[in-house]
């Protein structure tokens, strides 16, 4: 059991940000932190926190859904950018429903173009997607591997495409094979860059 001096000393602390770390820190901006590694240059417009809203569909679910979206592209200067999503249902009016899809991850740079993406979702889904730049500002991937825990949805692959849009937007699109169902649509946002 903890102290109650010890309590009274913590409960108005969070996730800390600490500014004494003996390595470099998480940046979302290239103006910060240390420099971004050459392998990822690739990558350089998706770096940055961005947040906006989307459309979700379920093949045996009536829908679809909206919902917001906070996508975060960090690094600290390796060859790999640090990937968080975290997602809030929306009702018809924008009003916060409730949280919703959670991930995490990292997307790797490969000396030949090709970006190797290892994602972990809350509800018990891993994932290892393969892909490549199409554009200097567009990447496509898919999976090689999908594997979940007993109590997770079935899904057994996916399919996304990002790119910066009008104004240097992010938008992305996801298709996903999933309960016993084919490859198809199943979410897409449109993100303002909040952070970069």
């Amino acid at each position: 059991m903890a102290d109650p001096a010890q309590l009274g000393s913590t409960r108005e602390r969070n996730l800390p940000q600490f500014d004494d770390m003996p390595i470099p820190a998480d940046t979302a901006n290239l103006r910060f932190g240390p420099n971004l590694h050459d392998a990822c240059l690739a990558l350089l417009p998706l770096i940055g926190v961005w947040r906006g809203e989307g459309e979700i569909v379920y093949p045996t679910i009536d829908g679809p859904f909206r919902y917001g979206q906070q996508i975060t592209f960090a690094h600290d200067g390796r060859p790999f950018l640090h990937y968080e999503a975290r997602a809030w249902l929306l009702d018809a009016d924008g009003g916060v429903i409730g949280q919703a899809a959670r991930e995490t991850g990292f997307w790797r740079p490969q000396p030949d173009d090709t970006i190797e993406v290892l994602l972990a979702h809350a509800t018990g889904i891993v994932e290892i997607f393969y892909g490549k730049p199409r554009t200097q500002t567009s990447w496509e991937l898919g999976t090689d591997v999908v594997m979940r825990t007993a109590t997770a949805k079935e899904v057994t692959a996916a399919h996304r495409l990002y790119g910066l849009v009008n104004n240097g937007d992010l938008a992305y699109v996801e298709e996903r094979a999933m309960a016993g169902q084919p490859l198809q649509p199943h979410a897409s946002a449109h993100l303002h860059r909040v952070v970069g």
